[in-house]
């Protein structure tokens, strides 16, 4: 552009300087005077000057009218040229038209420089910059991802599942508890060796009572407190077997093969670092028959989780159910609907070569839990929920029972009827000698000596127990909801305790036992704790006569675990987050019969699901 504009000024100032010569020349020759007539062009012209004439045009050249002025100075002057005959038409129209391509030209290099000039500066290589996409643009973008992620999916066979069927049927679960105990004897507790420790004594060899040999027993620590450090870690999967059979797997770690109690203690199990043993506490295979909506009707075999409605009262809640069960539902409106359940389960079965340390072979003592229980689930109101149940658990075999008369001439001599004695218990329940030992012969030295004993429940167990549970929602998210929970042995024999028990005996020698036991606690919060902030706040009361419950099933956690206790118990929850609680309980107990002992225990627990 810069050169045609260039050429048109230089051919303009040309024509104009010529312009300006034929008119001096003229003025400088011609006198001033009225002329006769107009002179033609030439006649006025100096001759060393030859202008165009027009016998050197082309004879069939057409008119040139004079052109309309234009706004566009370019285009005057080359019309100017045309006129004064220094371009023909055809040039004029040529450079015209070359003009206006490169004034288009021009335009669209300045515009591109305009919108250069206008886009911002290059983003520093430390910064991020987000520019606004049309809508348009992103629908464009997302139809293209799509259709290269399915051609992607179909190459790379997608499809296909990467891993097999099984692992589909399985859902893990598990959690982890670090817990700080401290447990606290205050003074006036009877340390004279008034509580022996009978599940350590029959888990061992037998205990020499002779007076003249006096192997003492092992005792329960009544007046030393200790502080523990308790791990408790659990992990187990559902299965999902099909065809409405399902099953269940769960390890757990702990001290021992104790059933009521998953707590490993840190040090403990040898100290100096050593491993943890892991035991089998869930595996169990399940079917079920429906019909759902509501309603069910399941079949339990194997070790389970409890199957009854109860309080920790009767079933510590680590408790395992070995055996057979059966639990349904049955709807009877939008309101109410009731339950029930049953099952069958082995406490202890001998061993296939009892008794092991010698040829004779003793007969089966197998003990068994029978357990039915039914119950009402009810909707009182639209804040308003209840649920009671009625069980009966009937323990058959439990109770020792006295051995032939015989002679233990040593710790491996067993008794008849050794095998009656508690695989595990805890304490409270009132206790009795197996042995009947000959002391009418010198080979005992008419037993001062060689008094080697095992003992076992002197009480039979029949339980019939009431559980019932109240809740109102009145105040959501919060819930208000009151546990109770009264049980009595109606086997026991108070008669028969009195002739056959060596503990639970107070003042003058008169035994104390009892077979009633009741609980009930207030729990206050969220029935769920599902985020951060959501808490539980709860107190509770019980009163446990010695041979109210079996000890060996109840709460390991009050008084040490077992029976003949009484006291409160309050603590709190508190959720970190969804997966993850702090929880701090204070239990104070003090014994109902015999010696005098009380306890307090505190623990701190930091509990994560996953």
């Amino acid at each position: 552009m810069f050169f045609v504009r260039s050429f048109l000024i230089v051919a303009f100032l040309g024509a104009s300087s010529q312009l300006r010569a034929e008119d001096e020349v003229a003025t400088e020759t011609t006198p001033v005077e009225a002329p006769a007539s107009t002179p033609a062009p030439s006649e006025a012209l100096d001759p060393t000057i030859e202008a165009p004439r027009s016998s050197d045009l082309p004879s069939d050249l057409p008119a040139i009218a004079p052109a309309a002025p234009s706004p566009n100075v370019t285009v005057n002057l080359i019309n100017r040229l045309v006129q004064k005959g220094i371009l023909t038409q055809a040039e004029a129209s040529e450079m015209i038209q070359q003009a206006e391509a490169d004034a288009v030209t021009a335009s669209q290099n300045a515009s591109a420089q305009a919108d250069v000039a206008a886009l911002p500066p290059l983003p520093n290589p430390d910064e991020m910059r987000i520019t606004y996409i049309p809508e348009v643009v992103k629908n464009n973008m997302r139809d293209q991802i799509k259709q290269e992620l399915m051609a992607a999916a179909r190459e790379e066979k997608w499809s296909e599942k990467k891993y097999p069927d099984w692992t589909s049927k399985f859902r893990p679960f598990g959690d982890l508890r670090v817990r700080w105990e401290n447990t606290i004897y205050p003074d006036g507790n009877d340390d004279s060796g008034a509580f022996p420790n009978f599940n350590a004594i029959n888990r061992d060899k037998p205990y020499d009572a002779s007076q003249t040999n006096p192997n003492y027993a092992q005792q329960y620590n009544v007046d030393q407190n200790r502080d523990r450090i308790r791990l408790r870690a659990r992990i187990g999967t559902d299965i999902m077997i099909g065809e409405g059979f399902n099953g269940g797997i769960r390890l757990v770690t702990g001290d021992n093969n104790a059933p009521t109690s998953s707590n490993q203690t840190l040090g403990g199990s040898g100290g100096d670092f050593s491993k943890y043993a892991i035991w089998i506490d869930r595996a169990f295979l399940s079917y079920d028959v429906g019909p759902g909506r509501g309603e069910e009707l399941v079949f339990l075999a194997g070790r389970f989780d409890n199957p009854f409605f109860s309080s920790e009262m009767q079933w510590d809640k680590d408790l395992g159910f070995d055996g057979l069960a059966v639990r349904g539902k049955v709807k009877i409106n939008d309101n109410v609907s009731t339950f029930f359940t049953g099952g069958y389960f082995p406490i202890y079965n001998t061993d296939v070569n009892s008794a092991e340390n010698q040829p004779t072979k003793y007969p089966s003592t197998n003990k068994w839990l029978t357990g039915a229980q039914i119950g009402v689930d009810w909707k009182v109101a639209e804040d308003w929920k209840t649920k009671f149940a009625i069980a009966y658990y009937g323990f058959d075999g439990v109770q020792g029972k006295l051995s032939k008369p015989y002679i233990p001439l040593s710790d491996r001599d067993a008794g008849n009827t050794d095998t009656t004695r508690p695989s595990f218990a805890q304490r409270g329940n009132t206790y009795m000698a197996l042995r009947d030992i000959d002391n009418s012969t010198s080979a005992n030295d008419y037993g001062n000596e060689d008094q080697y004993q095992y003992y076992g429940l002197s009480s039979e167990f029949e339980n019939l127990t009431m559980t019932g549970k109240i809740e109102y929602d009145g105040y959501d998210p919060v819930t208000i909801s009151l546990v109770g929970e009264a049980t009595k042995n109606i086997a026991f024999d108070s008669s028969t305790n009195e002739i056959t028990a060596i503990t639970n005996r107070g003042g003058d020698n008169v035994y104390e036992g009892g077979d009633f036991g009741w609980y009930t606690a207030l729990v206050v919060g969220k029935p769920a704790l599902e985020a951060f902030g959501d808490w539980q706040a709860g107190f509770g009361y019980r009163y446990v006569e010695s041979d109210a419950v079996v000890d060996g099933f109840t709460d390991s956690d009050f008084g040490g675990g077992g029976t003949n206790v009484k006291g409160f118990t309050l603590g709190g929850t508190f959720a970190l987050s969804p997966f993850v609680r702090l929880s701090l309980v204070w239990m104070s107990a003090n014994e109902i019969a015999g010696p005098p002992l009380s306890s307090d225990i505190i623990q701190f627990d930091i509990n994560a699901n996953f």
